[in-house]
């Protein structure tokens, strides 16, 4: 796994383990998976549906909390954040070590509460209050309700993982939201220094879009086709690092401010076609972060690149991009895609609640 620790050490790109499962924690592997250069975990809530669906790991839990008659959403909690405290425990040192800028774990809001900006607020002060890390991430999706929820919550001193971004235009209204959060919290008298956050753009998702559409157009659209998401995550790099700098950045800096870094989700390729390591090693640079599932981690470690490329052509991409946008409507595109990645969590979510309510009765 050296790549994975040079991503880190050579290039300034912390690669996060893009999954979460009891034994992992409980058996020490989430620990070996720092030792390969894992420095952070996110989940949501298909991967703890993947986790716990077929899994006895957690049945002794699930049967005390049913024995105590707690409702099946406050079952569903109670089994997450166990994970997730457990989790934040194992990376507590490389929190420590790293001095805030690493070791974090995340645990999204109810997909319920994506277009509820006072119930997203509620329920992050329940999980901050609750689960009690200084390395805890709260995920809150990047649609129209969840942006005021995050620079409420920034305010308020909590660090936030903005989730589900598709689109250039509302990435710049969440870089604002926790910019405009940290001088809430500054003028509130709290120190901003330990206050961090992560901007989501979940990228293969955008090629799958794009291409179908390119696809239905006809002609010959292969030239463009697979080159949408590493497009837009480059040029999204580029609003970062304008983003975090100048005068009114800087006052913050001074202040102990610490950038929103930019994060590369839903990184492994689905169209087989592809190469494996296409979002790893189109989008190296300083100051970000790729969450990874296992396969994606081992073809990296395998034969990844390893060169600082995210803003090697900001031109090219930028001419890619615009291309792509005289043929595809590509706010139509970072619509459809944020609706479907909330209603595929809240898919996950209710067939969740279904397996964990079917167990009950079967224990």
């Amino acid at each position: 796994m050296a790549n994975l620790v040079k991503l880190f050490e050579e290039q300034g790109q912390s690669p996060w383990l893009d999954n979460i499962r009891r034994e992992w924690i409980t058996s020490g592997e989430m620990a070996r998976w720092i030792e390969r250069g894992i420095r952070g975990v996110t989940a949501n809530p298909s991967i703890f549906q993947k986790a716990i669906s077929d899994n006895d790991a957690y049945d002794e839990q699930l049967a005390e909390l049913a024995q105590q008659g707690d409702p099946i959403e406050d079952i569903y909690w109670s089994l997450v954040i166990t994970d997730i405290i457990g989790a934040l425990d194992v990376f507590a040192d490389l929190y420590a070590t790293s001095d805030g800028g690493d070791g974090y774990v995340s645990v999204e809001v109810s997909p319920a509460l994506a277009f509820d900006t006072e119930g997203t607020n509620v329920q992050a002060r329940e999980f901050w209050d609750r689960i009690d890390r200084p390395n805890l991430f709260v995920k809150i999706p990047a649609t129209a309700e969840g942006v005021p929820a995050i620079r409420q919550m920034i305010s308020e001193g909590r660090s936030i993982n903005v989730t589900l971004i598709f689109s250039l235009e509302r990435y710049a209204e969440v870089m604002e939201a926790y910019i405009a959060g940290l001088e809430d919290a500054l003028a509130a008298g709290r120190d901003i220094s330990r206050i961090a956050s992560v901007a989501s753009f979940f990228i293969s998702r955008v090629d799958t879009e794009v291409d179908r559409r390119l696809d239905a157009l006809g002609g010959d659209p292969g030239s463009l086709k697979g080159r949408a998401a590493v497009a837009q995550g480059q040029l999204a790099y580029g609003l970062f690092k304008d983003k975090f700098s100048g005068p009114r950045w800087e006052a913050l800096v001074a202040q102990g401010a610490r950038v929103q870094r930019p994060l590369w989700a839903s990184t492994s390729t689905k169209n087989p076609a592809y190469p494996d390591t296409l979002y790893v090693d189109t989008l190296i640079g300083p100051d970000s972060v790729n969450t990874l599932p296992e396969n994606t981690i081992e073809a990296f470690a395998d034969h990844g690149t390893l060169a600082r490329t995210v803003d090697a052509d900001t031109g090219a991409a930028r001419a890619i991009w615009t291309q792509i946008g005289e043929k595809v409507d590509l706010d139509d595109v970072a619509q459809v895609l944020e609706d479907e990645g909330v209603a595929a969590f809240q898919k996950a979510f209710d067939e969740l609640i279904e397996t964990l309510e079917a167990k009950i009765k079967s224990l």
